[in-house]
């Protein structure tokens, strides 16, 4: 066995373990030191490759980048707490609900700007389907469509910034960038950042968001049955006042966050730094902050960082050993070879990742496929700030496309025993088409990604 032929095998017993259930971390680091034993016993991997694997996990660590992920966390998980969504969601029902699908309007509007806001999908979809989703049935709103809105709208903190999705691959493709650049015999201080990726995403995620209203406005049409208005008697009115008390918080902190990376005030880390600040402000606006809080606050923070960071380890050691039986040489031979060059190779890596997506979390993916394929597109002539938000763009599928879509399981578990899993499926796929569409749009129009970052000067 060559090393090219270990290099796939580990490649597909990875991706077979991880299917299989066992956890992430521990299954990326140590089926790779298992292929890494076996192949320093044949004679096709030179265990000298470790010796470099000390400084990539001090890297990591003191990584400034990666600091964003729980500043950002620490953020959403305060307003997760603090409120922010159901004063939202009350005064844009209390605004929209007398129109047909004005309660599904109000619940996408909601989505954007907690996405702007949080960033956390988990937290988004479950927050909206306590709120929102009793009402929608209630008032005989389509099942499949009521948890289809829902699910859909909780993962535009995917692709609206501030996003984890984005902070992690704008790592990944620095990194990649760099390898890129040595591969093709070329050095320049330009590099990609999360800031660069924020920018770049902040229309394509806009757009998304304006496909998604355009499509219940379309449904409200043709199918009113399915999205009726909700009585006067329900919804109330809405006062200015409290219209304003709703939104300029979250509005304001949506400015502090994204606007100083914007202007070039703050890095994301820094902006992050604010950002987790002004929520703990606004959570002590609403008088929702205490010692409680800010112990569950701290303790969801811990849990979910340790466990990118964790990932994050194990996934520098398989793209070691993978890189070690040569790799990376195989697939940059695979794509030089492929016809139709930068473009075909693109269209596959992004087929790949799309259906790896129906098994795989985003994370798995942004750590062992992007690493893998990054500096090869990107030494083919690929803008990495249009690459990784199409990257971004495709694994916001990930989160809708059953059987193991996050956001669907995140949605099942509050939705009533009523509601079958079929209908919640069948509710995802017409904003799994969108995105799709979206991923085309910015196939083709590529400036609607890059215009934004050139003309800031990124």
């Amino acid at each position: 066995m060559g090393p090219e032929f270990m290099a796939v095998l580990l490649f597909v017993c990875l991706c077979q373990a991880l299917m299989a259930g066992f956890p992430v971390a521990f299954t990326l680091g140590g089926v790779s030191l298992l292929f890494a034993g076996v192949g320093s016993l044949t004679g096709t991997f030179e265990p000298s490759f470790f010796g470099a694997l000390p400084s990539r996990l001090f890297g990591t660590m003191n990584n400034q980048t990666l600091l964003a992920v729980p500043l950002f966390v620490f953020m959403g998980v305060m307003l997760e707490k603090s409120r922010i969504a159901e004063d939202l969601l009350d005064a844009m029902s209390r605004l929209f609900g007398g129109l047909r699908g004005g309660l599904a309007i109000s619940v996408c509007l909601v989505g954007a700007l907690l996405a702007a806001s949080t960033g956390i999908v988990g937290a988004t979809v479950v927050t909206l389907g306590l709120l929102a989703l009793p009402t929608m049935l209630r008032r005989g709103y389509d099942p499949a469509l009521a948890t289809g809105t829902l699910a859909a709208t909780g993962t535009l903190g995917q692709i609206i910034p501030p996003s984890i999705v984005l902070v992690l691959l704008g790592d990944v493709l620095s990194s990649a960038y760099q390898q890129a650049q040595l591969r093709m015999g070329i050095f320049s201080p330009k590099t990609v950042t999360v800031g660069d990726l924020f920018i770049g995403a902040l229309l394509p995620g806009l757009l998304l968001v304006g496909l998604y209203l355009l499509y219940l406005i379309g449904m409200a049409i043709f199918k009113p049955k399915a999205l009726p208005a909700l009585p006067a008697e329900e919804r109330g009115q809405v006062s200015v006042a409290q219209l304003l008390t709703s939104l300029v918080p979250p509005l304001l902190l949506i400015m502090s966050v994204l606007g100083s990376i914007l202007a070039g005030i703050a890095t994301p880390t820094e902006a992050a730094a604010v950002g987790a600040l002004g929520a703990g402000v606004l959570a002590a606006f609403k008088r929702q902050l205490n010692l409680q809080r800010v112990r569950e606050v701290a303790y969801a923070t811990t849990e979910i960082s340790a466990m990118v960071f964790l990932i994050l380890i194990g996934a520098s050691i398989f793209s070691l050993v993978f890189r070690g039986f040569g790799g990376e040489d195989l697939i940059h031979e695979v794509f030089a070879q492929l016809p139709g060059g930068a473009f075909t190779a693109t269209l596959l890596v992004m087929l790949v990742i799309f259906l790896l997506g129906f098994i795989l979390d985003f994370i798995e993916i942004t750590f062992v496929v992007v690493p893998i394929v990054g500096p090869v597109l990107l030494a083919m002539g690929i803008d990495p700030i249009w690459l990784g938000v199409m990257i971004a763009l495709n694994l916001q599928t990930s989160f809708l496309t059953p059987p193991f879509g996050f956001s669907l399981f995140y949605l099942r578990s509050v939705t009533p025993s009523s509601v079958p899993t079929a209908a919640i499926y069948r509710g995802v796929l017409p904003f799994i088409a969108i995105q799709i569409l979206m991923l085309a749009i910015a196939a083709l129009w590529p400036g609607l990604i890059t215009w934004l970052p050139e003309t800031l000067g990124r």
